[in-house]
């Protein structure tokens, strides 16, 4: 079975703490941490991953881009996140798909219930983040302690390329 987790952006950086202090004082730069999140979960959960953030706070046509092999969409100017993610949620919902969509929002966990997705907190979802970014760490410790002293110093500057390269980013 196919697993689609679509994400209410905003709803989910307004419910987590320390994206909501990096949103008071960036908010590009919490939903750039947003989606750094949602690489790595990705990553270690194999669920395709969309976010979708509202129109209001990007003006303009709707854009559609991928980082970190996570789909990012900005809703038309017209369009609120919540009908976009019911849209997808009708789109993308088959036998061999199981849609969750991560929101907080009450209304619109209704609307995803009534098209056979499952809700998922932005508690809950975070707390899966955090288990397993300490899986991650735990495992990273593990391959430094096992692996040999590299011979060749790397720099920050390759050593961000190769982190690009492990997430997907080109």
């Amino acid at each position: 079975m196919n697993n689609i987790l679509i994400v209410d952006g905003y709803n989910i950086i307004g419910a987590w703490p320390d994206l909501r202090n990096l949103r008071n004082q960036d908010l590009s730069a919490a939903r750039d941490r947003l989606i750094e999140k949602m690489a790595e979960y990705q990553g270690y959960s194999g669920y395709r991953i969309i976010i979708v953030f509202d129109a209001h706070y990007v003006k303009g046509i709707e854009k559609i881009s991928k980082k970190y092999k996570v789909e990012v969409i900005f809703t038309k100017e017209s369009e609120t996140a919540d009908e976009r993610i019911e849209k997808l949620a009708i789109q993308l919902s088959n036998r061999k798909t199981q849609i969750h969509v991560a929101t907080s929002d009450y209304t619109e966990q209704w609307a995803i219930f009534g098209q056979g997705a499952l809700r998922i907190s932005a508690r809950e979802l975070l707390t899966e983040v955090e288990v397993i970014e300490r899986k991650i760490e735990k495992n990273v410790k593990i391959i430094q302690e096992k692996r040999p002293i590299s011979k060749i110093p790397l720099s920050d500057e390759v050593a961000e390329i190769f982190e690009k390269w492990r997430r997907g980013d080109k």
